[in-house]
């Protein structure tokens, strides 16, 4: 009998890669959590939920847009509930690593889970490729606050290949992982090795909160997103994550994805063509 399992954010940076891996799986069957999938998913929809986890075994949690945000644990605790009163045998939480709003859905997701595992990551390597960084980028100008900070920026499919492992393999229930890449980098170290791999010149401008708050209205950044720009910045690269770990290597095996490397593989995509 195949293990169905539902990906909530089954669009986003590590829910697409988990998906494209567990549909590789003969002995899965995989239910896609949005809002546009066969059967709708909406974190602002309660409504939406009982029929999304309807005969599932396993979810896979990414929350949208952050743990951080004010309504994020009512959901979790409301949504963990009712899927295991629905039956769910085991749930898998991606975490934000130095978040204490996301340890307190951790704990949610423990008290109401039957199994569970909890998967922290650091700030991903896509963040860059794929997220709000990317159109710096291509202007050639990566103005940001908290220039000195270090952060062990991980790779989208390191977590996703930690996911699914630990979706399939039970000896991970119960277990909390904290993921990061193999090395410290500043914003402004992840620039420049961006800049080298694609051969452009992109500069690096360090910002305090206060500039970056007014460059981000400036460009009409809604509030929202402004208040949790501001919280990651302000809160999470204070220092505390400054730290590198090795769960990707005691799941997988193998070592975490250099930046480097990221940066090397993503430049060949052409995605920082200045052009595109």
């Amino acid at each position: 009998m195949k293990i169905k399992i539902l990906i909530l954010g089954a669009t986003g940076k590590t829910g697409s890669r988990v998906t494209a891996r567990l549909e590789n799986n003969a002995e899965v069957e995989v239910r896609l959590g949005s809002r546009n999938a066969n059967i709708p998913f909406d974190w602002e929809k309660p409504e939406t939920w009982e029929n999304a986890v309807k005969n599932i075994d396993t979810v896979y949690i990414t929350f949208q847009p952050d743990l951080a945000v004010p309504f994020a644990a009512e959901a979790i605790e409301n949504f963990t509930q009712l899927a295991t009163k629905s039956g769910v045998q085991k749930i898998v939480l991606l975490s934000g690593r130095g978040e204490k709003e996301a340890q307190i859905c951790e704990e949610i997701v423990k008290k109401n889970s039957k199994n569970w595992t909890i998967i922290r990551a650091s700030w991903f390597n896509q963040n860059f490729s794929e997220s709000f960084f990317l159109d710096p980028i291509l202007y050639g100008i990566v103005a940001l606050p908290r220039a000195e900070a270090l952060e062990p920026f991980t790779d989208a499919d390191d977590i996703a290949d930690v996911v699914t492992t630990v979706l399939l393999d039970e000896s991970h229930n119960g277990k909390t992982y904290d993921l990061t890449g193999p090395r410290l980098l500043t914003f402004k170290d992840a620039v420049n090795e961006i800049a080298n791999a694609s051969g452009r010149n992109i500069s690096f401008q360090g910002l305090s909160l206060e500039e970056y708050t007014q460059m981000l209205r400036k460009y009409q950044v809604p509030e929202d997103h402004i208040w949790l720009a501001n919280y990651l910045f302000e809160q999470v690269l204070d220092g505390r994550n400054s730290s590198v770990t090795f769960d990707i290597e005691k799941v997988l095996g193998r070592k975490a994805k250099d930046f480097s490397a990221y940066a090397e593989e993503t430049a060949k995509t052409g995605i920082w063509n200045s052009e595109n």
